[in-house]
């Protein structure tokens, strides 16, 4: 079964949230706060997803979901918070979270906005046991497929699993310009009804890590008003 950890401290928006994806089948393992969601996640380490409400009692939502990325580079991560702020938004994805959904929320945007996350992660697990090509090798980099880890003259680069998809796209796709509609439904899938900016901030963290100089990219090159292309 489809597992998710929720860490929402309002009893009735959890309790609202838990019911909705009970419902669409899947098992739901409830916290009320950080310190309490990352006790239950290392008690098993087995979940497909995890929801974090970025206002929580002592640790805040993004120090959880920080810490959750540095255990688990493949597991879906969606915010949940209040503010509608776009450095809220900022945040939570450079840290590693997969997508954002402000409150409040229909059960409809909820469930749907999970189950896309969730077949993007099973997507990628599947990609990962049946691909038979080993490794896509450009220049200096080496992404192994199987594996799913990425190297930069031997030297090991961490990935998310959105980080991963891309790096993916792009490594399949040397030279050739991609525009952020394309990137949004290789990876995010075409059901997607979140915003087309996270593209961007899934960009802007990347080349954080593959680029020398993260402000000044000669890999993950800018096209303006057409969108991005992969250089060696």
């Amino acid at each position: 079964m489809k597992k998710i950890l929720i860490v929402e401290d309002e009893d009735s928006i959890r309790e609202f949230i838990v019911i909705n994806l009970e419902r669409a089948g899947y098992k739901v393992v409830e916290a009320d706060s950080g310190e309490q969601g990352l006790k239950k996640y290392e008690e098993t380490k087995d979940f497909d997803l995890a929801i974090l409400d970025v206002t929580l009692p002592g640790i805040n939502g993004f120090t959880v979901c920080k810490k959750l990325r540095a255990q688990n580079g493949l597991m879906g991560i969606i915010m949940l918070s209040a503010r509608s702020q776009e450095m809220d938004k900022v945040n939570g994805l450079m840290l590693g979270a997969d997508d954002y959904i402000t409150k409040p929320f229909s059960p409809s945007e909820l469930v749907a906005r999970i189950d896309s996350l969730y077949r993007r992660v099973a997507l990628a697990e599947t990609r990962n046991e049946n691909n038979l090509r080993e490794e896509i090798s450009d220049g200096d980099f080496t992404l192994n497929l199987r594996n799913r880890t990425l190297l930069k003259n031997g030297r090991l680069i961490e990935l998310t699993q959105v980080e991963f998809q891309i790096m993916e796209f792009f490594l399949s796709n040397p030279g050739v310009v991609l525009d952020r509609t394309k990137i949004l439904a290789h990876v995010w899938g075409t059901s997607y009804i979140g915003e087309e900016k996270i593209v961007d901030v899934n960009i802007r963290r990347l080349r954080m890590k593959v680029e020398d100089s993260p402000s000044m990219p000669k890999h993950i090159v800018t096209i303006w008003g057409l969108g991005y292309k992969w250089e060696a």
